[in-house]
């Protein structure tokens, strides 16, 4: 097989690389100067099984020009299966239509990929597990649960102390699922607008006081939720609160209002890039799905399970 990475994540990629002892294969991906991008794969992959390694991040539209133009440049130089393997899926978020004449973006990008030429479709943490049916081909959606449960474990060696909380009614099923396997319960913070331009009400559903809450979440942007949830559960007594977030997608000051916020801690993995956020914290840790990334890719290169990686 052979590896080729896009520009929106370079050191995850060499992660990967480096986890499979496979070196990255050569590759020019360069703009024009009216920004048009061009791509250039420098060497054979006639028969090959390659994988394209790009999240779709900040700028959003331009790595996914690279991703699909990198696709296209596969294709037509005869490589036998190409994977798009996506560690953070951009537009997921538009998954629905949430009113009259709105598009479902996530959808248009799937077809974009398909049409491509992609034969498969990688990725990390899907915002809704429903958007592999957006896809006409094999799409593996990984979950980041084996990386923060093993993290959490050495960060808090008293599980029993612990307890996971869903920030909103909609994660509940990622946050029972990390509960699970660490064995600690489960509370849920219901959160409600009563009309617009007046803050959330939160209610905490479950006994928080004395324990050392972990928020589970899937995309971190605005780092809004997370911080009023912390409040809201340190209002009831909780001992402390730190989340673990898959993507920090962190944007419009999100890190300022971390590091002002009463969370202890926000663990994120590197699906997105952290240089790009041009901004450090002392609150905000990163750790690495490299070798999740790395043996998923090595279970399809060889025809294996991977769903068998989360058992």
């Amino acid at each position: 097989m052979k590896l080729l990475s896009g520009n929106s994540n370079g050191t995850l990629s060499k992660a990967i690389a480096g986890h499979l002892d496979t070196p990255l294969a050569g590759a020019e991906v360069k703009r024009f100067k009216d920004n048009e991008i061009f791509v250039e794969i420098q060497e054979n992959v006639r028969g090959e099984d390659v994988f394209v390694i790009q999240s779709t991040s900040f700028p959003a539209n331009d790595h996914l020009m690279e991703l699909l133009i990198s696709i296209d440049a596969l294709r037509r130089a005869s490589a036998r299966r190409i994977t798009a393997v996506i560690p953070y899926y951009g537009y997921g978020r538009q998954d629905r239509k949430v009113g009259g004449r709105t598009p479902i973006s996530a959808k248009l990008v799937a077809n974009l990929i398909v049409t491509a030429g992609a034969n498969r479709v990688l990725t990390l943490e899907l915002h809704a597990g429903q958007i592999q049916g957006f896809f006409d081909i094999p799409t593996d959606n990984l979950f980041s649960t084996p990386v923060l449960e093993r993290d959490i474990r050495e960060k808090h060696k008293k599980v029993g102390e612990l307890m996971i909380i869903s920030p909103d009614v909609g994660g509940v099923v990622r946050a029972r699922a990390l509960a699970n396997r660490l064995g600690a319960d489960l509370a849920i913070v219901d959160k409600r607008r009563e009309k617009a331009g007046v803050s959330e009400v939160m209610n905490i559903i479950g006994d928080v006081e004395g324990r050392h809450c972990i928020l589970i979440d899937d995309i971190v942007d605005s780092a809004g939720t997370l911080c009023n949830a912390a409040e809201a559960l340190l209002a009831e007594k909780a001992a402390s609160v730190t989340a673990y977030v898959t993507h920090g997608v962190l944007s419009n000051g999100a890190i300022a209002r971390v590091e002002a916020s009463k969370l202890t801690e926000l663990v994120v993995t590197n699906s997105i890039d952290p240089a790009a956020r041009k901004s450090d914290s002392k609150k905000v840790r990163t750790i690495s799905v490299a070798a999740l990334m790395g043996d998923a890719i090595w279970r399809i290169a060889n025809e294996q399970s991977v769903s068998s990686l989360f058992e």
